[in-house]
């Protein structure tokens, strides 16, 4: 018999035990929304226009106070064309015209003062200003782009060699302490009229006096900013407070809606 070789039992692979590595829950970024501020419309005034009862005053459209005028207020010619636009609105309409003598009281001169400063005068201040407007000249014409065959009433004012005269109804202090009344207050009571709309040049001057001065006279009274312009721009704020403190509306123009044709 032929030996068989013993053989050895074989020894069992081992296998290393897999490593189980514990896998961290994946966590899913969470988006939250951000809502964007709500931005509140600003809601304009809305000033229906009574053609009868409403009076537009266009205060001192003229060449001295446009650019390159003797007086010129910046980007005055600006506003003569969306001022014009506005005439078929009212019934009545009036625009103010400086229309000053020569050597008028408030010109500057060396034996008076510089240009813009000021001067007493009849117990107030009085501005002196460079020679403007002086009756007579082109400089003191009004601005070719008003129409004048659509105005009720062309006032002009400070013609008197020693008072000025800022305002549309009433004339600066004189030497007796009063100042006189132009009239315009009891030609727009005659017609009906119970609010004026003011525009025009310069807002911090002679737009502010005639819109304080109406309000005085007891009319509603509203300034359009944006058809105005002002001789110190730096000004603006304490010429607003000045309307708002007498109750006078500055508002722009797109605020305005001509009247309602009747049914």
């Amino acid at each position: 018999m032929t030996k068989e070789p013993i053989r050895e039992p074989a020894l069992e692979t081992q296998t290393k035990p897999e490593l189980m590595t514990a896998t961290e829950p994946v966590i899913e970024p969470v988006i939250v929304p951000v809502s964007e501020p709500v931005i509140e419309p600003v809601i304009e005034p809305v000033i229906e226009i009574d053609r009868e009862r409403d009076a537009l005053l266009v205060i001192d459209l003229q060449l001295d106070f446009m650019p390159g005028g003797a007086l010129a207020v910046a980007q005055g010619d600006e506003v003569v064309a969306p001022i014009a636009a506005l005439l078929p609105w009212f019934h009545t309409i009036v625009a103010t015209q400086d229309w000053h003598p020569a050597g008028h009281i408030s010109f500057a001169a060396p034996d008076k003062g510089a240009p813009f400063s000021t001067v007493p005068l009849y117990g107030g201040e009085q501005t002196l200003w460079p020679p403007h407007c002086v009756q007579g000249s082109a400089g003191a014409q009004l601005h070719a782009g008003l129409p004048t065959d659509r105005l009720t009433l062309l006032l002009r004012k400070g013609t008197a060699a020693h008072i000025d005269s800022y305002s549309a109804f009433r004339e600066n202090i004189g030497p007796g302490g009063e100042r006189r009344t132009t009239g315009l207050g009891a030609l727009l009571a005659a017609r009906g009229v119970t609010r004026v709309v003011v525009c025009g040049l310069a807002r911090d001057f002679c737009v502010r006096w005639t819109a304080l001065d109406a309000a005085a006279e007891g009319f509603a009274v509203v300034v359009l900013d944006d058809l105005c312009r002002a001789v110190f721009p730096d000004q603006a704020a304490a010429t607003s407070a000045a309307l708002a403190a007498a109750g006078v509306r500055h508002v722009e123009a797109r605020s305005l809606r001509p009247a309602r044709s009747p049914a």
